[in-house]
C-alpha cells in the first residue's frame, strides 16, 4: 500500500477568523465546512486539493500530557506547493507578508519562501523548478 496524497492537516488556531481570513487571502483557501462544538468553532477550509482543519483553542487531549509529560511534539513547518513565481510574489507584497530566513531559498530544484500565519505556525511556500518534484538524482 502506499499513499496517494497528504489529505488534510489538522491545525489548532488563535483565532478560526483571522487563520480563515489569511489563508483565504493568501492562498485562496474557502471554507467548506465549518460548526461549533463543545470546545468551540471549527472549520474545513480547502485550496484545489489541499485541506486544512483548523479548530480555534488549544486541543492537546489531558491523556497525551499524561502519556508524555511536559514534553510536546510540534510542527516545525508545512509547505504548499505553488506553480506561478509571479503571482505568489504579488500575494507577498499585497499581504505584506513578512519573509524568514533573508527571503528566497533556492535549492538544487526548488525555491522556497517561509511565512508566518496569524497563530504562528511556518508555513513553507515551495516553487519546483519547471513545475517537476524531483530530488538530486533520484528518478
Amino acid at each position: 500500500m502506499s499513499v496517494k496524497q497528504l489529505d488534510h492537516l489538522n491545525l489548532t488556531v488563535a483565532s478560526l477568523e483571522d487563520s480563515i481570513r489569511f489563508y483565504g487571502a493568501v492562498f485562496g483557501f474557502r471554507v467548506v465546512e465549518e460548526g461549533i462544538r463543545e470546545e468551540g468553532p471549527w472549520a474545513i477550509i480547502r485550496s484545489g486539493d489541499a485541506m486544512l482543519c483548523l479548530y480555534e483553542g488549544n486541543r492537546l487531549p489531558p491523556a497525551r500530557y499524561r502519556q508524555y509529560g511536559d514534553e510536546r511534539h510540534v510542527v516545525y513547518h508545512f509547505g504548499f506547493r505553488v506553480t506561478d513565481r509571479e503571482a505568489w510574489l504579488g500575494a507577498v507584497e499585497a499581504h505584506q507578508l513578512d519573509l524568514l530566513h533573508g527571503g528566497e531559498q533556492v535549492y538544487p530544484h526548488s525555491s522556497s519562501w517561509y511565512v508566518l500565519d496569524p497563530t504562528g505556525y511556518t508555513l513553507e511556500v515551495v516553487l519546483w523548478h519547471k513545475d517537476e518534484v524531483r530530488f538530486a538524482d533520484v528518478a
